[in-house]
C-alpha cells in the first residue's frame, strides 16, 4: 500500500470513485494540541472494489480533486460518525458533502444501538474483525507503517459492506425519510461554525441566575476566540472549571480572582488574567432583562421527576417493539419538556417521531394508556 502523494494520482483516483453509485470516506487527524483539526490522512474505496489512501501532509498536493468528488452530486459520499470528518472538509474546502450518508445513524434506525460503533458494525454487519493496535497511532509522523496503513484503510473498505445492508434495510422497512433530519444537522453549515459569542451554551448546564450566565457569555466568548486565534485547544487557555468558577463567582479584582482554587496561582496577574477580568466587567455591564436562563438551567416543579421515569420506560418499550435506538427517538430533555408541557417545541411531537411515540407518551401522561409486565417485558397498551 502506497499514500497518494501527487494531485495527478489523487485525480485520477477520484475521478475512478466519481464513476460509482457510492464512495465510503474516512480521516485521520490530530488536534490535541490544536484548536482546529490537522488532517493527516483521507482514506477512500468504492464498490469495484478500488481503495486508496491520500496524504493530505505531502508537500505540494493539491486536494482540490478530493474536494470535487465530495460535491459531486453523483456520488453518494458514506462515513461513519462523520461529524469530525465533515468538520474537517468544511474548514478545508469550504463544503460539505452531498449527497451523504452517516451509518452510524442509518444503524441507530434500524435497531443496532445508540451511537454503534464502527468496530460492532464490521463485526455484525460485515461479518470480519479488525485489528485495532494502530488505533492510537500518531498520524502525523512519516513514515506511516504497513499495519498502520492496512488499519486506516479498513476504515472504508469495511464501510462498503455495511452502507449496502443498512441501506437495504431502510429501503426494506421504508424508514429512510428518518435519517433526513439527522443528515440536514450534519450537512449544515452551522454545525461547524464555531461562534465564540455562542460559546457559552455548552457550560451552562449549572448557571442558575441570570448575572452568571452574563459572565459566562463574556469569559467564555473571550476563551474561544484566544483558542481560535492561537490554534490551541480551549483547555489551554482556561479549563472549563475555570471558566465556571469565573461565572459564579464572578471576580472583579485581582485579588479575588487569584482566591479561585481553578486558577494557577500568580495566573491573576498575567495578561491572560487582566483579559478575564475586562471580560467579567463586560459581563456585570450586560442588561440582565436580555439575559434568558438555559432550558436546563430552570427548575423543573410540579413533581415531573417521577413522570419523566415513566416516559424513560416507554421510551425503551416503543424502541424495544419498533427495533430502532431511543436516542434516535427522543432525548432526556425531549422527555422532561413533555412532561411539562404538551405542546413544547420539541421532535418528539413532530413527524414520525410523533406517531411513533409522542402521542403514546401524551396518552400515558393523562391516563389514557398504562405500562404493565407481560413475560419479562414492558408492553404499552390504551385503558378504555
Amino acid at each position: 500500500m502506497e499514500l497518494i502523494s501527487a494531485t495527478q494520482a489523487l485525480s485520477d483516483a477520484c475521478a475512478r470513485l466519481a464513476a460509482q453509485p457510492f464512495v465510503t470516506v474516512d480521516t485521520e487527524f490530530m488536534r490535541e494540541t490544536t484548536y482546529y483539526p490537522k488532517l493527516c490522512l483521507i482514506q477512500m474505496a468504492g464498490p469495484d472494489g478500488f481503495a486508496c489512501l491520500v496524504d493530505p501532509l505531502a508537500k505540494d498536493l493539491d486536494l482540490k480533486p478530493f474536494f470535487d468528488l465530495m460535491a459531486d452530486e453523483s456520488t453518494v459520499k458514506v462515513f461513519h460518525s462523520a461529524r469530525q470528518d465533515l468538520e474537517i472538509i468544511w474548514l478545508l474546502g469550504g463544503l460539505l458533502p452531498h449527497p451523504f450518508f452517516d451509518t452510524q445513524v442509518a444503524a441507530m434506525v434500524c435497531g443496532y444501538g445508540d451511537s454503534v460503533s464502527y468496530e460492532q458494525l464490521v463485526n455484525d454487519v460485515a461479518k470480519a474483525r479488525i485489528d485495532k493496535s494502530s488505533r492510537f497511532t500518531d498520524w502525523s509522523r512519516r513514515p506511516l507503517s504497513e499495519a498502520q496503513l492496512a488499519y486506516a484503510l479498513s476504515d472504508v473498505t469495511h464501510l462498503v459492506t455495511i452502507y449496502q445492508v443498512l441501506a437495504a434495510e431502510l429501503l426494506s422497512t421504508d424508514r429512510g425519510l428518518w435519517l433526513d433530519e439527522e443528515m440536514a444537522v450534519l450537512t449544515s453549515p452551522e454545525t461547524y461554525q464555531a461562534e465564540p459569542a455562542q460559546a457559552w451554551r455548552r457550560l451552562s448546564g449549572r448557571m442558575r441566575k441570570p448575572r452568571e450566565i452574563a459572565v459566562l457569555m463574556e469569559v467564555a466568548g473571550w476563551r474561544e476566540a484566544e483558542a481560535q486565534s492561537r490554534n490551541v485547544p480551549r483547555g489551554r487557555i482556561l479549563k472549563d472549571e475555570a471558566v465556571i468558577d469565573i461565572a459564579t463567582a464572578g471576580p472583579r479584582s485581582v485579588e479575588a480572582l487569584g482566591r479561585l482554587r481553578t486558577i494557577p496561582a500568580g495566573f491573576e496577574r498575567s495578561r491572560t488574567g487582566t483579559e478575564i477580568l475586562a471580560a467579567v466587567e463586560r459581563g456585570f455591564n450586560r442588561d440582565l432583562s436580555q439575559i434568558a436562563l438555559p432550558e436546563r438551567s430552570r427548575s423543573r416543579g410540579g413533581g415531573s421527576g417521577a413522570l419523566v421515569d415513566l416516559l424513560k420506560v416507554l421510551l425503551k418499550a416503543v424502541a424495544e417493539a419498533e427495533g430502532v435506538a431511543p436516542k434516535i427517538i427522543a432525548t432526556v430533555d425531549d422527555l422532561e419538556a413533555l412532561a411539562e408541557d404538551d405542546a413544547a417545541d420539541v421532535a418528539v411531537l413532530q413527524g414520525w417521531r410523533r406517531s411513533l411515540f409522542g402521542d403514546k407518551a401524551l396518552a400515558l401522561k393523562h391516563g389514557r394508556m398504562a405500562l404493565s409486565v407481560e413475560r419479562g417485558r414492558v408492553t404499552v397498551r390504551e385503558l378504555t
